[in-house]
């Protein structure tokens, strides 16, 4: 027998089901990716991802049983995305592109420079049987995972993972780089999740079969993953005919939080004069939103609160109105029950003919996969009606949909700082930002100028940051809505912080994170519509100095507003502690900022 078929038998033996009918392998365009996708002559289909031809993730099983391959087709793509808002104005579109077709189904992957992408296509009916899709990790990597209101699951070694894991989840793989797993583009089904078995290094896909894409980001440093648009590029475009040059993303004022503050004789309320201060002070810091939150058309659980009739429907049309006068649109709360109670269609409706700027919508009820359902509803509803949307408690999560809907700016898909009735630590909010955020904007209500919240009616917890820390998170979290939770009073007593807050001015030119470490500390620089630049740093519970180069900065002097904490800051403490300071800089300078226990730093250049 002659040698070469001597050697394939023995191939045989050894591999069995491993010997392959057809390799697919798709590389990214700047050539270190390649997710090659597998086909045995048993028909089993598998997936790996290598970087720079070392495994990140060993094959994986992909697909469904009975698909039978008929070839591949190839295709890359090479354009530019200009969101409408978001990180940056300009976003490269890259990627090399193939489709496997297997009869039943289709396996389309993609390979950005970000990270890889795949997703199922089905000509006909949805395979009846199980998606067998996981991901074999190449080593015992240690993950952080979504954990809703609550603190991030995680550091924690992939073989330790046992039962449920939910989505985003990020992964240090060692000293190669970071990982994130999570979707994009759910247009129907229900949200991915995860099961993990202890003593293995495997993430398996739990949930039922959908056309989303199953994305693997990439990332040299964790603050790759922060920058990356891979989550929305793989989302499909606006519906056609659809304008939205009226989406304005920005800070805003919000009245839950202010109720039952005193000052100066004054105490604050959720009625018409309190939003009006609220909008004088909103109008004169270029700050372009105030949020009515519940209970102004009623008890917001109450089967007969009718969101367009009852309360104080009067005082929010008024508000509304003397908003416009002052260039400051209103938000609109609306709960589950009053969405359902009453006409949904009819309701966001009027709150468009009304001159409402956008609606926050509240405890959503519905298994994820009608959660999902639901929400994809509302947001095409608001932007029929030129409304933007914030979902609140427990929402489906982002999957990059401000890339179809622009008006879907912001999400609670995390802890809220200042909601649930409790507050998180300064750890929980530099895990969040490498975790949740991943997934898309965030709103969590962070950058209160009272550390005590004194004389709140809903929630007096002193807040664990300081004043610095507090103000530097409302740049670090990405959102459409930057919703600042405290009276202006407070505000006007730290003027240096103010000025900071008011030349938060969205869209972003440009954003990068500078540095940063998982649950440790974060360093992020923005660059306004304005073309300012504000830098803002925030620390876990320990103090930190940080180097931070202005490379970013052009050519020239710049002066810059340098605010840190001082020497009686300490989160634990709640001391209102800072210096400020004003000097020139380049960018050939590296600033040295001193961040206290729980604290951190704001940088504004012009």
């Amino acid at each position: 027998m002659p040698l070469k078929y001597l050697l394939l038998g023995v191939a045989a033996l050894v591999f069995g089901s491993a010997v392959f009918a057809e390799t697919v392998a798709v590389e990214s365009p700047d050539g270190h990716l390649k997710l090659t996708v597998e086909v045995a002559t048993t028909g089993a289909v598998t997936q790996a991802l290598a970087l720079d031809g070392k495994p990140l993730i060993s094959p994986s099983p992909v697909g469904f049983a009975g698909g039978r391959f008929a070839g591949v087709t190839r295709r890359a793509e090479n354009s530019v995305w200009t969101p409408v808002w978001g990180k940056r104005s300009v976003v490269p579109d890259r990627y090399r592109e193939a489709t496997l077709d297997f009869g039943s189904y289709q396996l389309k992957a993609r390979a950005y420079d970000e990270g890889v992408a795949f997703r199922y296509v089905f000509p006909g009916p949805k395979p009846t049987g199980v998606e067998a899709t996981a991901f074999n990790f190449a080593g015992d990597y240690t993950a952080w995972y979504y954990n809703g209101e609550n603190h991030n699951l995680g550091p924690e070694k992939l073989s330790l993972a046992n039962g449920q894991r939910r989505p985003v989840v990020t992964i240090k793989a060692e000293d190669r780089g970071y990982l994130a797993l999570h979707e994009a583009d759910l247009s129907e089904g229900e949200p991915l999740l995860l099961e993990a078995k202890q003593g293995g290094t495997s993430l398996r896909i739990a949930s039922k079969p959908t056309a989303a894409w199953r994305v693997v980001m990439f990332g040299r440093t964790p603050g790759a993953l922060v920058d990356s648009h891979l989550i929305e590029l793989l989302n499909p475009p606006p519906p056609a005919g659809m304008d939205f040059s009226w989406v304005k993303p920005g800070v805003a004022v919000w009245d839950w939080r202010i109720n039952g503050a005193k000052v100066d004789g004054y105490r604050y309320e959720m009625s018409l004069p309190s939003w009006k201060r609220m909008v004088d002070f909103a109008a004169e810091n270029r700050i372009p939103y105030l949020v009515l939150d519940a209970n102004w058309y009623g008890p917001e659980f109450g089967h007969n609160s009718d969101p367009t009739k009852g309360g104080k429907v009067d005082q929010v049309k008024e508000i509304i109105a003397y908003g416009k006068t002052k260039k400051v649109g209103v938000w609109l709360y609306l709960n589950d029950v009053g969405g359902r109670k009453f006409s949904l269609e009819e309701t966001l409706k009027q709150y468009g003919e009304w001159g409402a700027a956008g609606v926050k919508y509240g405890f959503m009820n519905g298994s994820p996969e009608e959660k999902n359902r639901r929400t994809r509803l509302i947001t095409e509803l608001c932007a029929k009606n030129k409304l933007f949307c914030d979902y609140h408690d427990g929402p489906v999560h982002p999957y990059g949909q401000m890339r179809t809907w622009p008006n879907a700016v912001t999400r609670e898909f995390c802890e809220s700082q200042l909601d649930g009735h409790k507050v998180f630590m300064p750890k929980t909010f530099v895990t969040t930002v490498f975790v949740n955020m991943l997934a898309g904007p965030l709103d969590m209500s962070n950058g209160l100028a009272d550390l005590t919240q004194a004389g709140r009616v809903d929630h007096g917890v002193p807040v664990p940051s300081t004043l610095t820390g507090e103000i530097a998170r409302t740049l670090i979290v990405f959102s459409g809505a930057t919703i600042i939770p405290d009276i202006p009073e407070y505000y006007r007593k730290h003027p240096e912080l103010l000025r900071f807050i008011a030349a938060e001015q969205m869209p972003w030119r440009e954003s990068k994170t500078l540095a940063g470490e998982i649950g440790e500390y974060i360093v992020m620089a923005r660059q306004a519509a304005d073309g300012a630049w504000l830098i803002g740093a925030a620390t876990n519970e320990s103090s930190r100095e940080l180097a931070v180069p202005l490379s970013f900065l052009p050519a020239g002097k710049h002066e810059a507003l340098i605010i840190q904490d001082g020497p009686k800051s300490d989160y634990s403490t709640h001391a209102e502690d800072y210096q400020a300071e004003t000097r020139e800089v380049s960018s050939a300078d590296t600033l040295h900022l001193k961040l206290a226990p729980g604290g951190g730093a704001c940088v504004l250049v012009k």
